[in-house]
């Protein structure tokens, strides 16, 4: 199976919301190693030699070494939780992974071809992408990058679905299996800009102002002839 990072381990007994958080003051991550057909087991990593990876788009769809003191150990990671307002992260979930058993991880999907298909290109069209990242399952052999979806053919008014995204083999959409397409990205006409709703309001309010000034422009010289009638009395 293809390795694309390793992470130093510790093992731990201590658990709960305090244990966690001495972990953490001292510079470490809480997690948790589960899976594999054996028991979980809790682990601490090391925060400073983490948080650098998190920015690479393979950590989350790649497998890791794990490196307990001289064992080592494949895995994926299931979850990662971040602090609301800091770089911090919080907790690992990790799942053991064996050779022979198929494991479920997010694959990004990488688009080609936007600019020159023809509904972008000839006919005017804006892409649309509905869909990011996918699961998929596979033996770890099977584990690829990312996958692949090509739209240099695509014309207006058109999309793909996860059906349309070539599979290496042994390699297998979540979703498909379970009878769940799902359009990923489709090209359609420019959306028209609507109204602004408070020039619209300003415009009425002119309207209605130029409507009055007549009908109180006439009162005022009805007014007059009255005065001046008053005035011979």
């Amino acid at each position: 199976m293809k390795i694309s990072f390793e992470l130093g381990a510790e093992f731990r007994d201590d658990g709960g919301k305090g244990a966690s958080r001495r972990l953490r003051r001292k510079g470490s991550v809480p997690a948790i190693l589960y899976g594999g057909k054996r028991e979980p087991r809790k682990l601490s990593l090391s925060h400073q030699k983490l948080v650098p990876l998190l920015d690479n788009e393979k950590l989350y769809s790649s497998i890791i070494n794990l490196k307990v003191g001289d064992v080592t150990q494949a895995a994926i990671i299931k979850d990662l939780q971040m602090h609301p307002a800091k770089s911090q992260v919080l907790h690992v979930d990790l799942q053991r992974v064996l050779e022979d058993e198929k494991i479920r991880i997010r694959l990004p999907i990488h688009f080609h071809g936007e600019a020159a298909s023809p509904g972008v290109k000839t006919q005017g069209g804006v892409i649309s992408h509905r869909i990011a990242d996918v699961e998929v399952q596979c033996l770890p052999k099977d584990l690829p990058d990312s996958l692949e979806l090509d739209l240099s053919q695509m014309t207006l008014n058109t999309s793909k679905s996860l059906s349309d995204i070539p599979l290496p083999e042994g390699v297998a959409i979540t979703a498909l299996v379970q009878g769940k397409d799902q359009v990923v990205v489709s090209i359609h006409s420019p959306r028209a800009e609507e109204p602004d709703a408070a020039a619209e309001g300003t415009a009425a309010a002119g309207t209605e102002a130029a409507a009055a000034a007549p009908a109180a422009a006439g009162g005022d010289k009805k007014a007059e002839p009255a005065k001046k009638d008053a005035g011979k009395k």
